[in-house]
C-alpha cells in the first residue's frame, strides 16, 4: 500500500430535498498533509450528499491502492458498505434502490483502495466531523450550485407519475 489516509466526511441538505453540500477533510498519516474539499448543489438529499462526500474524497486520491479509513456520521453509507448491502444491490442491478448512480460510482472507486469505515456520532464535538459539517452547510448555503442531474431528472419523473 502507498500509505494510510484518514478521511472525514459529512453531507448536508437544507430541506430534504433541498439545497445541499458536502464537506471533506483528508489527513495522510505520518505526513504533514491535510486537504479540504466541499461543494454545493441546488437540489439534492442528505443521503446523496453523505455518499457523494465519500466518493469525491476517494476519487481525489492520486495514488492507488491506499489504506483508507473513512469517518462518517452517516449510518446510511456505513451500513450499506459494512453490512455488504451495496454488493447485494449491485448483483440485483440496484433494482428499486435510491441513489443507484452514486452507488455505481462508489463501487468503482471503492475497488481501487482498501476502504474501511468508522461511524462517528454527529454533532458530538468531534473536531474533524464538526469541521466537515460546517463545510457542508456552508457549501449548501453559499456555493454556486451544481446540478445533481440524476436526482433532478428522477425527481421530475416521480412528480409527473
Amino acid at each position: 500500500m502507498s500509505g494510510k489516509i484518514n478521511i472525514y466526511t459529512d453531507g448536508s441538505s437544507l430541506g430534504n430535498p433541498g439545497p445541499g453540500g458536502y464537506g471533506i477533510l483528508m489527513e495522510w498519516e505520518g505526513r504533514n498533509y491535510v486537504k479540504e474539499l466541499s461543494d454545493g448543489y441546488r437540489l439534492t438529499t442528505n443521503n446523496r450528499m453523505e455518499l457523494l462526500a465519500v466518493i469525491v474524497a476517494l476519487e481525489a486520491l492520486k495514488k492507488q491502492p491506499m489504506d483508507v479509513m473513512v469517518y462518517s456520521d452517516s449510518k446510511y453509507v456505513i451500513d450499506a458498505v459494512q453490512k455488504k448491502w451495496v454488493f447485494s444491490w449491485e448483483k440485483k442491478a440496484f433494482k428499486d434502490k435510491k441513489n443507484s448512480d452514486l452507488w455505481h460510482r462508489y463501487l468503482n472507486i471503492h475497488r481501487k483502495h482498501n476502504v474501511n469505515f468508522q461511524w462517528i456520532k454527529g454533532h458530538n464535538a468531534h473536531k474533524q466531523n464538526e469541521w466537515c459539517d460546517q463545510l457542508a452547510v456552508k457549501a449548501a448555503k453559499h456555493s454556486p450550485f451544481n446540478v445533481d442531474v440524476f436526482f433532478e431528472q428522477n425527481q421530475n419523473k416521480s412528480l409527473s407519475s
